[in-house]
């Protein structure tokens, strides 16, 4: 009988270089919920807790948050990433 297990990508992302290509195919799509699900799987790989508290928030309520069902505002994800070490920047979109 052949077993599976959940993948969880958190556990794969081990430097900036993964962060910050996830983060960009993550943006290729233009899918708000994938985004935030992605975010949500960088933040858990950073630790959650961590990345909560100096948010001054609850770790639960990050979690909803990041996740697919989520509707942070722009300034938490803003700030999720500045703690992540990174930031938006905008490019001209290619036709």
């Amino acid at each position: 009988m052949l077993k599976t297990t959940k993948w969880d990508p958190a556990k794969y992302i081990n430097s900036k270089e993964d962060v910050l290509a996830y983060l960009e195919a993550a943006l290729e799509e233009n899918d708000t919920e994938l985004l935030l699900s992605v975010i949500g799987d960088i933040a858990r790989s950073k630790g959650m807790a961590q990345i909560a508290r100096e948010l001054n928030v609850a770790r639960e309520s990050l979690y909803r948050s990041l996740s697919p069902e989520g509707n942070p505002s722009f300034s938490t994800v803003m700030k999720v990433l500045d703690i992540l070490g990174f930031q938006i920047q905008l490019k001209q979109k290619i036709a």
